[in-house]
């Protein structure tokens, strides 16, 4: 049980360091009255919109329960809007939601990045980028071709 392999201890890292990296987004975000899931769901909306909250769901990390009421406090606040179409419900932003973002993004931008720019230099980050993209790529053929 004590002979990890490299990969494995790669994967049990992972989660350490998103759970790391969320708490400390969660408490930068404050200023601007966001959550990291907030902010991850208003940033899809405007890069996708209009979408349906399936697929919306399917963008993010939110639970579809999780979703649908993250997206009744966004609508609630102004951030987004929704439009019945009969049986399709489409998701936009509003004026309110895209100043939000606009105000956040640059200072989320800097804040996300400082956590590789503190630690890896620009080679070792392109390096991590390609690798993680690879990994990405080949974890989602192996889920597809377990399916």
């Amino acid at each position: 049980m004590q002979n990890n392999t490299r990969g494995s201890l790669i994967w049990l890292r992972l989660p350490h360091f998103i759970h790391q990296s969320n708490l400390l987004t969660n408490d930068f975000l404050k200023q601007f009255d966001l959550t990291t899931a907030q902010f991850d769901v208003l940033m899809q909306i405007l890069t996708y919109e209009p979408l349906t909250q399936c697929e919306l769901a399917e963008k993010v990390t939110v639970t579809e329960g999780g979703i649908s009421r993250m997206l009744t406090r966004l609508e609630k606040d102004g951030l987004i809007e929704c439009k019945q179409d009969w049986k399709t419900n489409t998701i936009s932003l509003t004026n309110k939601g895209k100043a939000k973002l606009e105000k956040s993004f640059e200072d989320q931008l800097a804040f996300q990045s400082s956590f590789f720019d503190e630690s890896l230099s620009e080679e070792e980050q392109k390096t991590f980028y390609s690798l993680m993209s690879r990994v990405h790529k080949s974890s989602e053929t192996k889920k597809l071709a377990n399916r």
